[in-house]
């Protein structure tokens, strides 16, 4: 492992420790050059597909995409990051489990717009104006318009059952 402070390749495991997920291993290292310490994410590599671009190019699954976006959208809302990194792991694992070659980006934004529209409104509408391209505000109202129906029906139905 390359030190990230001197890039000396030569560092020892002070502790390792499962995640709260248990899918991957954090280490903490020391450089044995310059003695600093860092820490290290390790997690099962597994054959990915391929992820086919809206102009057709072709790219490795990346997971770190999907939670910058995540992040993106979530900024200064009352989302965790491990709650980000909850829907991430389910969005790897249902294309894992899809067993396809490739998968197309537009499935994988949707799947990231179906778990923000649950849990956030500003979050989706956030990641929505970016990954759905809106063509116009009409649109982009309607948009609005829709999930502000689907947040007062739910209102409602809450109200009614009390």
């Amino acid at each position: 492992m390359k030190c990230p402070f001197c890039s000396s390749t030569e560092s020892r495991v002070a502790d390792s420790r499962l995640s709260r997920d248990k899918e991957t291993i954090r280490r903490r290292r020391q450089c044995l050059s310059c003695g600093r310490r860092f820490t290290t994410s390790e997690r099962v590599e597994s054959a990915m597909p391929m992820v086919v671009k809206r102009d057709g190019r072709r790219e490795p699954f990346n997971r770190l995409k999907i939670m910058s976006g995540l992040r993106k959208a979530c900024e200064k809302r009352p989302i965790s990051i491990d709650h980000l990194e909850r829907i991430v792991n389910r969005i790897e694992q249902g294309i894992q489990e899809a067993g396809e070659r490739e998968v197309k980006s537009t499935v994988i934004g949707q799947k990231v717009t179906d778990e923000l529209r649950s849990l956030n409104g500003v979050a989706y509408v956030r990641f929505a104006s970016v990954y759905r391209q809106f063509k116009d505000i009409n649109e982009f109202m309607d948009e609005l318009t829709e999930l502000l129906g689907n947040r007062t029906k739910e209102t409602t139905k809450g109200r009614k059952k009390r």
